[in-house]
């Protein structure tokens, strides 16, 4: 069970502070998704508690981080754009932090090379890659208790140091 006040991770929200525990009618945690424009209070069943998983630590954060110059890309392909779609998001959801930091890089790389080659990125590219920076950013922030900007400044700070 999360403690009020503790960081977790909601499948569709995002990173989401807890803000309280009812009891009644229905056994429900009270959650404050964080880095919305507009949060608004979802409450979500305790039964469902297995969805939700704690925000990574400090230390894996970092070593997160520290990866991510060497990371690998994910290497899934589908037969169409709206079928990668579907896989990626749906790892977006249900994946771990590293899962979406891992898919950050495929699509920044993928867009890289596909105007390598003086073409247009599709759209869906754009969104799977806008969708899995801000969850990544979002937990590695609270992680850290840094800013999302912050984070962004560390992973730049990574790729220098790899390049030279």
């Amino acid at each position: 069970m999360y403690s009020v006040g503790e960081f977790i991770v909601h499948p569709g929200q995002g990173v989401c502070k807890v803000e309280g525990v009812v009891q009644e009618p229905m056994a429900v945690y009270q959650l404050m998704p964080i880095g919305q424009r507009h949060p608004v209070r979802i409450s979500f069943p305790l039964a469902s508690a297995d969805k939700l998983r704690p925000v990574l630590s400090r230390d894996e954060a970092i070593e997160i981080i520290d990866q991510y110059p060497t990371m690998q890309i994910d290497p899934f392909t589908g037969r169409s754009n709206a079928l990668e779609e579907e896989h990626f998001k749906q790892k977006i959801r249900t994946g771990s932090c590293l899962d979406s930091v891992r898919i950050v890089k495929t699509f920044q790389t993928r867009i890289a090379e596909t105007r390598a080659r003086n073409k247009k990125p599709p759209v869906v590219y754009e969104r799977i890659l806008k969708q899995a920076s801000q969850r990544s950013l979002e937990e590695l922030a609270v992680a850290l208790e840094l800013t999302p900007e912050d984070v962004r400044l560390l992973f730049e700070q990574r790729i220098d140091e790899a390049q030279n």
